[in-house]
């Protein structure tokens, strides 16, 4: 009997994302259809950023040829390095911000974009050596960078995203519009 209990507590036990963070959204970022992200924000301010399950990449059965943190022949994401409790030293990021450049192996190339205002504290280098993690995990191992929001700003962040019903809401009109024939 115990184990039935067990088992049943497994099967409808939230995930780790599930329970400590709030999914935001940014949906046709830059007014690309259909090129959404995802922010999960923490309870301690900082936000990940992620693809969302609905980004093309994601969605069409794509394979992921190269990423690449370098923004300009000035700035790349890799050589951010912050240190001490406030975090100095990280890159400063504006909303649209580039954060990397996804290229798929039929040559598709997708840029993806902070979504918030905030410090860089991290980027996941972790998918430049495996980049099937950004398609098998996106919301954990595959995660894209790690983004403290200044305290002021901390709660307008959210002002210009989605929450997971709005995104739902968005998708599903898209979705009609789509299977509509012109």
């Amino acid at each position: 009997m115990a184990c039935a209990e067990q088992r049943d507590t497994e099967a409808t036990a939230p995930s780790v994302i599930d329970r400590y963070y709030t999914r935001w959204f940014r949906a046709d970022m830059k007014g690309k259809p259909c090129e959404d992200h995802c922010i999960l924000q923490h309870s301690n301010r900082l936000c990940v950023i992620t693809l969302a399950e609905t980004h093309p990449i994601l969605q069409d059965g794509r394979t992921i040829k190269s990423i690449n943190y370098q923004i300009s022949n000035c700035c790349s994401r890799l050589k951010n390095k912050v240190s001490g409790k406030s975090k100095r030293g990280g890159q400063f990021l504006t909303d649209f911000a580039p954060l990397c450049r996804i290229t798929c192996t039929d040559e598709t190339e997708y840029t993806i974009y902070s979504c918030i205002r905030g410090r860089l504290l991290e980027v996941n280098e972790s998918i430049l050596e495996t980049p099937t993690l950004l398609l098998e995990k996106p919301s954990t191992e595959g995660y894209i960078a790690v983004i403290l929001p200044k305290f002021e700003e901390s709660k307008s962040i959210t002002e210009n995203l989605l929450s997971r019903e709005e995104f739902e809401s968005v998708v599903s009109k898209r979705t009609v519009a789509q299977s509509q024939p012109s």
